[in-house]
């Protein structure tokens, strides 16, 4: 059996080594801290400048070594032809026919395996051998020289080149000056030395008003919602006349605002609707209770703590209704549970047999929905009280699925035969806290709840609930998304 000891080593020398983080001291950190741009313009600068500099670096010195390299293999190739020729004739047995060095090469010399010079240009004459010993076989060497044969200013490219011939192994030797290297070299070094830092700062010049043009709009925005408060939700920030970003930007910032002003107006409007619909009840609460109090006479308790419990009850059923309303605006999710919309319809209508206005129902067999079966369960119980609540004899509800561009979708119709609704007010009904005049009023026992919720409750579920038109009565018509069928495996 393996030592349990042993177990912790093997795991430690398993693990991959540790990398070497990149030592920075804290001294170090705090010195350099001050030094980085903090603003957006300036670190965009920087890194233009950064990138630019970097690029003119490389291109730098690739020209150089480009431009180099090519005078170098010209100077190279003039020297060479030189020497080959020189060669040949040596080779020949013909040194006595060596013409002066052609245009390109600057001097010319033949040194013997002794070290003897046996033949040199008029500029060499009476110069000893450039080496005293050359190779022993033949073969073409090339060499840059900073030891400068004819006394000049510049380097020399010296080709050498050993041959055989009826005198035995020469060396002949073929320069060319590399004036010309050199001037360009220095001339494009100069060049590049004063050209780079004005590129260099035009870059970061026109970076830096770019940046503080394309973020100059952007600065007023931020200026503008640093100043809007709750109390001035209705100011909104510049749109810039261009069709950038920034200006698209600006439109959502506006929109955003209207969204936070309509909501705290709705706030607002729901607060002191809520105050109001509470205080009634209340102060009808608090009155019975006093008279309660003040009568002696026990006769009299149980109508007035009759009265008292169906005010409590009507405060619970606001309480209720409000809390449902603050859990909608939270935008809490819905629980997708997969339901059948007939069977919860059916129970929902089931359950209000016998009541002053029947409910006959025309139900699709089999429709499916996703949803919360309590929230759906809300929305058919609160349609159903809105129509029991103003019909006459009679309210029909229809169950029925539809097809439609935007896919399949359960449609439920609860139609009533009351007073019915004018085409002005049938999105009015659906505000909170509404009651319409004349038929639909407080008398009939609504807080102005019902609807609003049955249409924020199916929103919530990605359907939509509207009044439409009918022959008699009011109609009031929801929309849901079917079930998808799960993926076939």
């Amino acid at each position: 059996m393996a030592d349990p000891a042993a177990r912790p080593r093997l795991r430690r020398s398993l693990r991959p080594p540790r990398l070497p983080r990149p030592f920075c001291p804290p001294r170090l950190r705090r010195l350099l801290r001050p030094l980085w741009p903090t603003t957006v313009r300036a670190r965009a600068t920087v890194g233009a400048c950064a990138v630019v500099a970097a690029a003119l670096a490389i291109a730098s010195y690739t020209l150089l070594g480009l431009l180099g390299a090519n005078l170098l293999r010209n100077a190279e190739g003039d020297a060479e032809q030189q020497a080959l020729t020189v060669a040949q004739l040596a080779a020949d047995g013909k040194l006595d026919r060596v013409r002066p060095p052609a245009h390109g090469a600057d001097f010319v010399q033949v040194v013997g395996a002794d070290g003897q010079v046996l033949l040199a240009s008029p500029n060499l004459a009476r110069t000893p051998a450039i080496r005293a010993a050359g190779p022993q076989r033949p073969g073409t060497l090339f060499h840059t020289w900073k030891v400068r044969p004819l006394g000049g200013e510049h380097r020399q490219r010296v080709v050498q080149i050993t041959t055989d011939t009826p005198q035995g192994l020469v060396t002949v030797y073929a320069g060319t000056s590399l004036r010309d290297v050199d001037a360009a070299d220095d001339t494009t070094t100069a060049a590049l030395v004063i050209g780079c830092p004005l590129l260099l700062a035009t870059v970061g010049l026109v970076t830096w008003r770019v940046t503080g043009r394309a973020l100059g709009p952007v600065e007023a925005i931020r200026a503008e919602v640093a100043e809007i408060t709750d109390r001035d939700l209705h100011r909104r920030v510049p749109v810039p006349p261009t069709r950038d970003e920034v200006a698209r930007l600006a439109q959502t910032m506006n929109a955003t605002l209207d969204r936070l002003e309509s909501s705290g107006a709705r706030q607002r409007q729901f607060i002191a609707d809520a105050s109001h619909e509470l205080r009634s009840p209340i102060t009808v609460l608090r009155t019975q209770l006093e008279v309660a109090l003040a009568v002696r006479d026990p006769e009299l308790w149980p109508e007035l703590i009759s009265g008292a419990l169906e005010d409590i009850e009507r405060l619970q059923r606001l309480t209720v209704d409000l809390l449902l309303l603050a859990r909608i605006d939270a935008a809490q999710p819905v629980p997708a549970v997969r339901l059948d919309l007939t069977a919860l319809v059916g129970e929902a209508t089931r359950a209000r047999r016998g009541d002053r206005v029947p409910v006959r129902t025309h139900l699709a067999e089999g429709i499916e929905v996703a949803g919360s079966e309590l929230w759906l369960t809300r929305v058919v119980t609160n349609l159903l009280d809105n129509a029991q609540r103003f019909a006459d004899r009679q309210v029909d509800v229809v169950l029925r699925t539809e097809g439609g561009p935007p896919g399949p979708t359960a449609v439920l119709e609860v139609i009533d035969d009351g007073p019915g609704i004018p085409p002005g007010d049938r999105e009015r009904v659906f505000e909170r806290f509404t009651r319409l005049d004349d038929a639909r009023s407080r008398d009939h026992g609504g807080a102005g709840l019902g609807l609003a919720i049955a249409r924020d409750v199916t929103a919530h579920h990605s359907g939509t609930l509207t009044a439409q038109d009918s022959p008699r009565g009011s109609r009031f018509v929801v929309r849901l998304p079917l079930a998808q069928e799960p993926p076939r495996t």
